[in-house]
């Protein structure tokens, strides 16, 4: 059922996502001023939702949260084909399509407290797999949004897209009753984990998506402007990416636990060497060919990482998923004015220079987090440590 919401809900993100602005800008008539600011007011009033949604759910598990958020998603889309006025569309993004970016972090929030309950080596599959189909869905959206807007304009964009977001719903309610939170296990004062490490792996990921994000800017006007290149080959690397994505996320199962931080080091520092390549290449098949190395640190570091921050805050996956989705979000809002003031002030393939050292300050915050003081608590050993109790009382 949870695969089923991820690939609706990535399908619903990736039809609208890429035709937002356009829709703005063309159909709603607002100035690109406009336009920035409506986006912007949807990331940062998103913001504020994910992270009282995740602290809703942390405090009473449930599926409610991602049920408000992909409803609020879907009231929002369809309420775009309604109006043009300014002050509306800007009430729209502030208050029901800024509560649809929640729906992500709530799903794998829900995604983890099933699996915690499975345990064992089935729980570790199935982060993996949720990423892999998030990136399938990635790979197709966008297509339909763009069949869409050729067959029926951005009306029949929105409200299918509006559609899609409820049909997110639908596995959700079946998908049974939210397990109980296991019991929380009594640490020594000497485990208990310090805010630093959060701190840490919130910057390293904001530093990895900022870097992710700019490039995904840079990219397009680099192969177009500087390289003199068809827009239709841009879209042939993106797509190239995202399918090379799903196998790299489901090949992260194999992964053990003890070396996923390393593993996903590794994959920050690809992404580095990435955006070298491509400032380098010249020809459409070395563009291609970085496309693959992209799509592996993607996904190493979009699958990983979830579970990773997840497991510095067991008993909080709420939060922990809303932190690494805000990571992201924060990325998305300030992406777009560095990489504009950077290509501007030095060009595009210094950009993409920036972008690789983004990443490498990535790596550098996360080899800072301390090592895991304690694995999350298995139900055997949650029911130990109460039997335990009890025998002391």
């Amino acid at each position: 059922m949870l695969l089923l919401s991820v690939l609706t809900l990535g399908i619903a993100d990736s039809m609208v996502g890429p035709y937002l602005v356009l829709f703005g800008t063309g159909t709603a008539h607002l100035s690109p001023l406009q336009a920035g600011v409506f986006i912007s007011l949807t990331s940062v009033s998103g913001l504020a939702v994910s992270t009282w949604l995740g602290r809703r759910y942390d405090r009473r598990a449930s599926r409610w949260p991602a049920l408000v958020a992909v409803g609020a998603a879907a009231a929002g889309y369809a309420a775009l084909t309604t109006t043009t006025d300014y002050l509306v569309l800007l009430l729209v993004a502030a208050g029901l399509l800024s509560a649809g970016t929640a729906a992500f972090p709530q799903i794998f929030a829900l995604a983890r407290t099933h699996h915690d309950r499975a345990g064992g080596s089935a729980s570790r599959r199935r982060t993996p797999a949720l990423r892999s189909t998030w990136s399938l869905a990635w790979a197709i959206g966008p297509m339909i949004g763009a069949a869409l807007l050729a067959s029926g304009g951005y009306r029949r964009l929105l409200l299918t897209t509006a559609l899609v977001f409820v049909l997110v719903a639908a596995p959700l309610l079946l998908l049974g009753r939210t397990p109980r939170p296991r019991p929380a296990e009594p640490t020594r004062p000497d485990e208990r984990r310090p805010p630093r490490a959060m701190l840490l792996a919130a910057g390293s990921f904001t530093c990895f998506h900022t870097a992710m994000l700019s490039g995904s800017v840079v990219l397009p006007l680099y192969v177009t402007g500087t390289l003199h290149r068809p827009d239709s080959q841009v879209g042939v690397l993106f797509t190239v990416c995202a399918l090379v994505e799903i196998p790299a996320a489901l090949a992260t199962m194999l992964i053990p636990a003890g070396v996923r931080k390393k593993v996903i080091l590794a994959g920050m520092a690809l992404f580095a060497v990435y955006f070298v390549l491509v400032a380098s290449a010249t020809t459409m098949p070395a563009l291609i060919g970085t496309q693959v190395a992209r799509g592996i640190a993607l996904a190493v570091a979009g699958t990983l990482g979830i579970t990773f921050v997840q497991d510095l805050a067991p008993d909080s996956p709420g939060r922990a998923t809303t932190l690494f989705a805000n990571t992201l979000t924060v990325g998305s809002l300030v992406s777009g004015l560095l990489a504009g003031a950077i290509i501007q002030a030095v060009g595009f393939r210094s950009a993409l220079l920036a972008c690789a050292a983004l990443a490498v300050a990535g790596c550098v915050l996360l080899a800072a987090v301390p090592r895991t003081a304690r694995p999350p608590a298995t139900p055997e050993r949650s029911s130990a440590l109460v039997k335990a109790l009890r025998d002391d009382e």
